[in-house]
């Protein structure tokens, strides 16, 4: 029997995704529910496992743009299982099988100088035959890093050294938040004001219970909690920035789902914190731990990323001093946060060194004022020089759950 496999629906409003990367190759044996394919929407980078057992015949190739429901491979569910192929028993072994195959694989089906299906295809559109290039594959395959390498040849073939350079195709997603941020620097009237923060108390709190916070919980006592929290009673106070225009309307919210910017395999991703007005510190840190692995293993899920209120970027874990950071549409601010530098501060008329963070808030000035949006960044400015009162109602302990 053959099976058709399709291109499931990765999420509501998605009608097409593409072919990042096959994870078998042609005539390979497969188990059910093995990774065979990664695939990208303008949202997420998603797995595509095997529906059945059998032989594989691939009908895309890496690249290709497929309509949801489209036909992307076959499997000959009635082959049977080759001699001497290991089972696939998880996801994680699955790398290593196919490895071990490349390096002991001695029927090597693509003669020297074939490029492979990927690779062709990056080669005519490039213009480039085949035989200028020279393959680093198996048996002198041209593989699709080879053909991505590749370059024209002009008149006489000049080798430079240190002067190459590459080509190769934007990811679907990173497709999509280009277009995204072109999108709010065009359709929103963005503004951005600027604080700083004293992080000293902070400082203070955390060299005090970071360790018995960690044993306790199991996570760190990190800053992500402290700003977080800083951020829904600001928002709390002035709702203008929890809102969102659709047409002629402002949509307001009376939930805090902060989305937070994190980088991924695939590039920047926003997961979104659920309901952050019922965490606690303690929550707040759960949360963003196991959202910041999910992206760095690439398994943010698309409903993950759907949805948020208002935004936190941290650009200070890169080393960034100040930025003005870009709404995340439909939302109508983004918080930025910086690193931490010890500055001399006027403190009671003497100078003092304090720990400085430099803070922005880009906002759409459409529906939220210069008034509001001073006294936001103020209010989160005051909640973090005073959070023993203003976020732990002078219980510390019980605030950390300790």
């Amino acid at each position: 029997m053959i099976l058709e496999m399709k291109v499931p629906s990765p999420g509501e409003s998605i009608t097409e995704v593409e072919i990042a990367e096959w994870l078998v190759e042609d005539g390979d044996y497969v188990e059910k529910d093995q990774a065979i394919a990664e695939v990208d929407s303008d949202k997420a980078t998603l797995e595509l496992p095997a529906e059945v057992s059998g032989i594989i015949t691939l009908k895309a190739e890496e690249g290709d743009a497929v309509e949801v429901g489209q036909i992307v491979c076959l499997i000959d569910t009635s082959a049977e299982k080759p001699e001497g192929t290991e089972e696939v028993k998880n996801v994680e072994n699955v790398e290593a099988i196919q490895a071990e195959k490349q390096s002991t694989s001695s029927n090597q089906t693509y003669a020297s100088g074939t490029p492979s299906p990927a690779a062709n295809k990056i080669l005519s559109e490039k213009s480039i035959n085949a035989s200028q290039v020279n393959g680093t594959g198996i048996d002198g395959r041209i593989t699709k890093e080879d053909a991505i390498k590749a370059v024209p040849a002009m008149g006489q073939e000049i080798n430079v050294e240190g002067r190459g350079s590459s080509r190769s195709k934007m990811s679907m997603l990173r497709r999509k938040v280009a277009e995204r941020l072109v999108e709010a620097k065009n359709t929103t009237a963005m503004l951005t004001t600027f604080n700083e923060v004293d992080m000293s108390p902070i400082f203070a709190l955390r060299k005090e219970y970071k360790e018995i916070f960690k044993e306790k919980h199991g996570v760190s006592l990190g800053f992500m909690s402290f700003f977080t929290l800083a951020i829904v009673r600001a928002l709390k106070m002035y709702p203008a920035v929890n809102s969102m225009i659709d047409g002629k309307e402002m949509i307001s919210y009376d939930f805090c789902d902060i989305s937070i910017a994190v980088s991924g395999p695939k590039g920047l991703m926003v997961p979104v914190m659920r309901n952050v007005e019922k965490l606690s510190f303690r929550g707040v840190e759960a949360e963003v731990k196991r959202l910041a692995i999910r992206a760095r293993d690439g398994q943010i899920t698309i409903d993950e990323m759907t949805g948020g209120t208002f935004t936190i970027s941290n650009g200070g874990v890169f080393g960034s001093m100040l930025s003005t950071p870009i709404i995340n549409p439909p939302q109508s601010g983004i918080l930025g946060m910086h690193n931490i530098v010890e500055r001399p501060v006027a403190i009671d008329g003497k100078v003092e060194i304090r720990p400085i963070m430099f803070v922005a808030l880009s906002y759409d000035h459409r529906i939220i004022d210069g008034k509001e949006s001073v006294g936001f960044l103020v209010a989160v400015k005051e909640a973090l020089e005073n959070p023993i009162e203003l976020l732990m109602d002078n219980e510390v302990k019980k605030a950390l759950e300790l």
